[in-house]
């Protein structure tokens, strides 16, 4: 398994413009989101960015789903029967969820997904493995993954999940897995539909015509890098609960352009930065929550600077998270502590995770200054040059990079 050691800066506060915009007053059937993201593609065992993810999520059901509160409800699946050992799930699927093009979906759709994912050597192929879902075989197929060895049909056939019949979908763990239900509502896990996606070849998921859905809608329209449209499926098995008749995302739209459209009644939903915060706090549409983004840097150790412990030890004591967070974002981020942010995980007791778990990260110039003169002792060196890369696709990463280049 890859383990990567990282610098945690802090998780994020997001703001939104959400409400009724004039689009709505017109036809309350069709809900306009804007992204600042594109959709990378539709194919569930390689997307891994949020707009992608979401855009899949609306097209595809999995084995279980959100319900209206948040709460993880049975989505293809109708019941679930879990051994005394909490080790082999068994899901019976319900006999009225279809593709849209007519065809049941069946447990080998499952099968076939969670093989591609690791067959086409996807982002979150890793998330099948021991420490997440555990399933069965998903670490030997990982490390081999890893290792750069191409993986057979028997190295497949041997991970944990089984279509005992067309409607019973069999999943072993490793590990009793308490959260595997959740785990099942990500789109990694999805189905997909193994007769139309072999027919795509590399073109599934890259077009409007190239996805099959069988969730509550249907894409109709995709012009990356400008918008994407859903219309309602009418053959989904629970379109009674289905509000909206028609879905756009309007994509690659910054904070500014979004809070315009959204002004103008163009848009329903328009995520705004901090920089936006102060024209339009007492606006009753906005709205802030913490979102589910912990940013942190990632270390190449192919760099014999950064190889050094007490290199990475002083950049990490340079950082002022506080600052960053109260005086740069000024959007309600939260210094990061460890990994694992507050109010992610809740004991039974009650408390959050992060209260009862150490802290990993602090500010001390003045120590950060003396292991960085031990790293440059070590190093044989009076002075080095480190470069960040960084993403410009979503609007915080510029001013990140700027204040840690600082």
């Amino acid at each position: 398994m890859k383990k990567y050691v990282s610098l945690l800066l802090c998780f994020l506060m997001i703001f939104s413009l959400s409400g009724c915009g004039g689009n709505s007053k017109e036809d309350t059937s069709t809900y306009t989101y804007s992204s600042e993201l594109d959709i990378k593609n539709l194919d569930s065992s390689d997307a891994d960015d949020q707009c992608s993810l979401r855009a899949i999520h609306a097209v595809i059901d999995g084995l279980m789903k959100t319900d209206k509160k948040g709460n993880i409800t049975y989505g293809i699946a109708k019941s679930e029967e879990v051994s005394e050992d909490g080790l082999t799930h068994t899901y019976k699927l319900r006999k009225d969820a279809k593709w849209v093009n007519g065809d049941p979906v069946t447990a080998n759709d499952f099968v076939y997904a969670w093989h591609r994912i690791f067959k086409n050597k996807g982002n979150y192929y890793y998330m099948f493995a021991d420490g997440i879902a555990s399933i069965q075989g998903a670490q030997e197929l990982s490390d081999k993954i890893d290792a750069g060895e191409e993986l057979t049909d028997d190295d497949l056939n041997s991970m944990g999940v089984k279509a005992l019949d067309d409607y019973t979908l069999e999943v072993k763990t490793t590990v009793r897995v308490s959260f595997l239900d959740e785990l099942l509502a990500f789109p990694p896990f999805y189905p997909i539909n193994e007769k139309f996606a072999e027919k795509q070849g590399n073109k599934y998921g890259k077009s409007a015509k190239t996805i099959l859905g069988n969730g509550a809608f249907t894409m109709t329209n995709w012009e990356p890098g400008s918008v994407a449209e859903f219309e309602k499926n009418e053959s989904y098995y629970d379109q009674k609960h289905v509000k909206l008749n028609k879905l756009v995302m309007k994509l690659v739209q910054e904070p500014k352009v979004a809070a315009q459209s959204f002004e103008a009644g163009e848009t329903d939903y328009a995520p705004i930065n901090s920089d936006l915060v102060d024209k339009y706090k007492d606006d009753e549409a906005f709205k802030q929550v913490y979102d589910g983004f912990l940013f942190y840097i990632s270390v190449n150790f192919q760099n014999s600077d950064l190889a050094n412990l007490n290199v990475r030890k002083a950049i990490s004591l340079a950082i002022n998270r506080e600052d960053l967070c109260e005086n740069v974002l000024k959007d309600g981020s939260q210094a990061a502590k460890g990994f694992v942010p507050s109010g992610l995980s809740i004991s039974p007791e009650g408390k959050d995770f992060r209260d009862e778990a150490d802290t990993y990260t602090s500010y001390d110039k003045k120590a950060a200054q003396a292991a960085l003169d031990e790293g440059l002792k070590e190093l044989g060196k009076s002075e080095i040059t480190l470069r960040v890369t960084y993403g410009t696709d979503e609007s915080p990463m510029d001013v990140f990079a700027t204040y840690l280049q600082n």
